[in-house]
């Protein structure tokens, strides 16, 4: 007998993965975690029934949402990551040596764990010297910050269950003010596809266009997120992400990525004519 995981994208869509075993099912005191093994995808993260990561299209995800921002900013060495208890985050930017601190607020503990055992190439970095983990609400936590950070990625959940408080104006208004005066923030934006994911996504737009001087939002493509059509935003005091992109001072990193090129940075944020329009909707300047 055949095995299928199957997520609802819409009431009328949903994404059917083939399953070869469950190698986890637990719940936390947040939410449920399941980790599948699959013959096309690899290994799988499912929370509450939605799939967060896959073996093999995570990088993109994870490269698009660190390797923008460090590419711009120029003097990033303490990191704020909210949400990202799988790792990705933290992997990506550990490869940069001039960072000095990074602190990551994930409010599951269990989540950290299950990864760390179940995900290895995706938690690999969860031990650098670096990190400090704070197992607490992101929203809480960083309200408590002011002018600490030079870098905040917000690698939440959808806008519902645990990761709702993470969409709110109070949450991008406590994240200004936890950066430095030419801090950036960077946050996984939802998709402009489907009309509920839509919604979510202006409504973001809205609330941090209403708290940072530049706000911006670029895309990426993920096959196993819904529509594929996935969106990012990048909000800053001072820098802009395709003017001060510095291109040559990031390629002699020798970086090794899978996804994320400069060049394809310019291009990201050249957004189809219907995700401008979304966007317009909401801007109030």
């Amino acid at each position: 007998m055949e095995l299928w995981f199957s997520e609802p994208h819409t009431p009328d869509v949903k994404l059917s993965v083939r399953v070869e075993k469950q190698l986890y099912s637990g719940e936390s005191e947040f939410q449920r975690i399941d980790v599948f093994e699959s013959p096309e995808l690899g290994r799988f993260l499912v929370l509450d029934g939605f799939v967060m990561l896959t073996e093999k299209d995570e990088f993109i995800y994870h490269e698009m949402i660190v390797h923008v921002p460090m590419a711009v900013h120029p003097n990033v060495h303490s990191v704020l990551v909210i949400g990202a208890g799988d790792g990705g985050a933290v992997r990506e930017l550990v490869k940069y040596p001039e960072i000095e601190r990074i602190d990551l607020a994930e409010i599951d503990r269990q989540v950290v764990e299950v990864c760390r055992e179940y995900l290895p190439r995706v938690s690999c970095g969860m031990n650098d010297e670096r990190l400090h983990i704070y197992y607490e609400d992101g929203l809480k936590f960083v309200r408590r910050k002011e002018n600490e950070y030079d870098l905040i990625i917000v690698d939440s959940t959808d806008p519902f269950g645990p990761g709702e408080g993470l969409f709110t104006k109070e949450f991008y208004g406590s994240c200004y003010k936890a950066l430095r005066e030419d801090g950036v923030m960077v946050n996984q934006h939802e998709s402009p596809f489907y009309e509920a994911d839509a919604m979510a996504c202006m409504r973001a737009h809205r609330r941090i266009v209403e708290s940072f001087p530049i706000s911006r939002v670029y895309q990426a493509h993920i096959p196993t997120y819904p529509s594929g059509h996935w969106l990012f935003g990048f909000a800053s005091k001072r820098y802009h992400p395709v003017h001060d992109l510095d291109s040559e001072r990031w390629l002699a990193r020798g970086l090794d990525t899978r996804y994320y090129t400069p060049r394809l940075h310019q291009g990201a944020f050249c957004l189809p004519a219907y995700v401008e329009k979304l966007l317009r909707k909401v801007e109030i300047r």
